[in-house]
């Protein structure tokens, strides 16, 4: 592969500097571009990485030599910078979710289909070693028929530009912009799900919300799945219990060990008794891994370890258990358009 790249960064908030810094490290390819309405910030960024600092992303679109825009702006922005990009014949990279809604999903694919160009969604948790071990696990039948499957994530309450992540109306919160991680883990690692049921609480505590959820999944094979989520921790975290009648696999992100695996074993082989067998993540960086195999299904023509249908997906269930959460009922997802693809 000798043709390299030439990326731009639209978004420069934490994930798009996390961005930018990745695709700086990339081998086939060359950040040229970041685009932010802060100045300062944009000029900063830009000469860090000896690229080319915007304001706006029709002007670099109009003035700069670039193939793939990375969006990394809030949730509510995404339909209108990746139609613009898609307009202008650029493969695309988002961030999830994917679209604030069902409809705004399919409306980004819809337009990246119909001016030709590659739509890469940033589900990144799919390349936390961890989750990528955890998953070949369970599909390997290494815990043998899954039962009840646990996963939490949590910190505190994230502050961005305008505070957008507080208004619902453009972020879908904790629910949309958080747990969609572990929904589209769910159904990569155990299939389609079949319905959910939420719960929910939030208030606002002095100067910061809080919130909390937990989503009851049943999947279509029958394993039933509960996501814990919050954004009223000091600190980050996350954790799985996957349980199978043969084994279960647990993670958590507060221990040293990432992944540990204990499996069944007749009580005779006394060399082969439940044993947690630590396995450890590879070094380089998850969003690296990420944004280095989307260059190569770009250059490659690779089908993606995640599908852009796989995103559409992954916010249809956020969005079914953002309806529940409203209802207080459960839905089935086969009424919420199941199968659009």
């Amino acid at each position: 592969m000798s043709k390299k790249l030439k990326v731009a960064v639209v978004g420069l908030g934490t994930m798009g500097k996390v961005h930018a810094d990745a695709w700086a490290h990339i081998e086939h390819a060359e950040l040229v571009g970041v685009c932010d309405l802060d100045r300062v910030k944009a000029e900063t960024i830009a000469e860090s990485y000896d690229a080319t600092p915007y304001q706006d992303l029709s002007e670099m679109l109009e003035q700069s030599n670039v193939d793939v825009i990375d969006v990394c702006l809030p949730t509510y922005l995404h339909k209108e910078n990746v139609a613009l990009a898609a307009q202008a014949g650029k493969h695309v990279v988002c961030e999830k979710p994917l679209g604030l809604n069902v409809q705004d999903a399919q409306d980004i694919i819809s337009v990246c289909e119909d001016h030709g160009v590659q739509l890469f969604v940033a589900q990144v948790v799919r390349f936390f070693p961890e989750y990528a071990q955890a998953s070949a696990k369970v599909k390997s039948g290494g815990i043998g028929k899954p039962g009840v499957v646990r996963l939490t994530r949590g910190g505190g309450f994230p502050r961005a530009w305008e505070d957008w992540y507080a208004d619902e109306a453009k972020s879908g919160r904790l629910i949309l912009d958080s747990m969609i991680h572990d929904f589209d883990w769910l159904r990569w690692t155990f299939g389609d799900v079949e319905r959910v049921m939420t719960r929910r609480v939030s208030r606002s505590d002095e100067d910061r919300p809080l919130e909390y959820a937990l989503v009851t999944l049943r999947m279509e094979d029958g394993t039933i799945a509960h996501v814990e989520g919050t954004w009223a921790h000091a600190t980050f975290h996350t954790s799985f219990e996957l349980t199978g009648d043969k084994g279960m696999v647990v993670h958590d992100s507060a221990v040293s060990a990432p992944l540990s695996v204990s499996l069944h074993h007749n009580e005779g082989d006394a060399s082969k008794n439940g044993v947690a067998v630590p396995e450890s993540p590879l070094n380089e960086n998850p969003y690296l891994r990420e944004l280095k195999h989307f260059a190569h299904c770009i250059l490659t023509g690779s089908e993606p370890i995640v599908t852009a249908y796989d995103a559409l997906k992954a916010v249809e269930i956020s969005q079914a258990a953002l309806e529940s959460a409203k209802t207080g009922q459960p839905v089935v997802l086969a009424k919420m358009g199941g199968g659009v693809r």
